[in-house]
């Protein structure tokens, strides 16, 4: 059997993803690999009644460089463990990226952090991780976030929570890529969008 060489990490930015990219970089040592590390996304949709709404160009374009920048200081940070690692960014549904770049760039295995101590089952139901699992071209490995986990930190003491990542429009910790804040300004804007477009002597929703 041979060893993996090209390596495919997904990456959501958040401390699980960086544990599996920290382990992928050890893997890479050993087998003399490479990695790819990708990261997908997908603008936000706000339902209504009646139809969907897509937040702004202006919103789309701050997640694009907010997610670009993301990357490059994940590759910055592990330069001196001396593993090629290439950035690739997907605009869509993250497990069919996922797997979609595995099958097309013949990847020897994907690396995809998981937030659970009891297995896929229980850990990731429903998930991207389990996705990428189930219909993977190639080899998939788990790594779980308790491998990384250190010693346990008293909560009087504990600064941020675990989940926090910066938000990929604002950059102010959030448990999710978009803060609550952001999610809310982006459905205040739709909202206002179609408001205006159903005045009278308008036609339909703008383009």
């Amino acid at each position: 059997m041979n060893l993996p060489k090209k390596i495919l990490v997904a990456t959501d930015f958040s401390e699980t993803s960086d544990s599996a990219l920290d382990y992928a970089v050890e893997l890479a040592k050993l087998t003399g690999g490479s990695i790819i590390l990708l990261h997908a996304y997908e603008i936000p949709v706000i339902g209504f009644p009646d139809g969907a709404l897509v937040a702004s160009a202006e919103v789309a374009a701050r997640l694009l460089r907010a997610a670009q920048g993301a990357l490059e200081a994940q590759v910055e940070r592990r330069k001196p463990a001396g593993v090629p690692i290439e950035k690739m960014l997907k605009h869509d549904v993250p497990w069919e990226a996922v797997n979609a770049v595995a099958d097309e760039i013949d990847v020897d295995l994907i690396v995809i952090g998981t937030h659970g101590r009891r297995g896929l089952a229980r850990a990731l139901l429903g998930s991207v991780a389990e996705s990428v699992v189930r219909l993977a071209p190639c080899l998939v490995l788990s790594v779980p976030a308790a491998l990384f986990e250190k010693a346990a930190v008293p909560a009087a003491v504990e600064a941020v929570p675990s989940t926090s990542r910066p938000c990929l429009v604002c950059g102010r910790p959030s448990a999710e890529l978009v803060c609550e804040t952001c999610r809310t300004r982006i459905r205040a804007e739709a909202l206002h969008r179609k408001q205006a477009a159903e005045r009278p002597g308008h036609r339909g929703l703008p383009v």
